[in-house]
């Protein structure tokens, strides 16, 4: 039985489209823009990526990595998120501040701290140490500047007798 030729370029059409492509294994992606959208409003508001996940419905952390890998707009709107979760632990750091009716001090204090850190990391043009490198000469002075002469010598040719 002999395939139509019809057929055979089908066929051959389809796997010249594929040639370069790898195979799609396993189960499909659940990612969609409408999940990716749910979980950097969710981090915009200040929560963790990990509390995110818990919640009923939500992919797994890994996952949620993969798809940062694959998806170049989902990237991009997470690190914005990021940036406003920044600045939602700063508002925290207030209200954890102003309550006055915190019995622990040192508590509040940590809880403070390591948000001030996270939000370094998190968004550091904003939240970051700023570092400024300032260069004095003795006492706090000015450097003093040396003035330097730069003569050039013209290289002679090297004679017989040199070898």
């Amino acid at each position: 039985m002999s395939i139509p030729p019809d057929r055979v370029k089908q066929i051959a059409d389809k796997a010249e489209a594929r040639a370069g492509q790898q195979p799609k294994i396993g189960r499909p992606s659940d990612y969609t823009e409408a999940m990716a959208s749910h979980i950097c409003a969710e981090m915009s508001a200040g929560r963790s990526l990990r509390s995110i996940c818990e919640d009923t419905g939500m992919p797994d952390r890994v996952t949620v990595f993969r798809w940062l890998a694959r998806h170049e707009e989902f990237r991009n709107q997470y690190a914005r998120a990021q940036e406003d979760r920044a600045s939602a632990m700063a508002e925290d750091i207030l209200d954890i501040a102003d309550d006055e009716e915190c019995s622990d001090v040192q508590k509040a204090k940590l809880r403070i701290d390591t948000r001030k850190w996270l939000m370094s990391k998190m968004a550091p043009k904003k939240y970051g140490d700023k570092v400024m490198n300032e260069h004095s000469g003795p006492g706090g002075g000015p450097i003093p500047v040396r003035r330097f002469e730069v003569e050039f010598v013209e290289q002679s040719k090297p004679s017989d007798t040199d070898t």
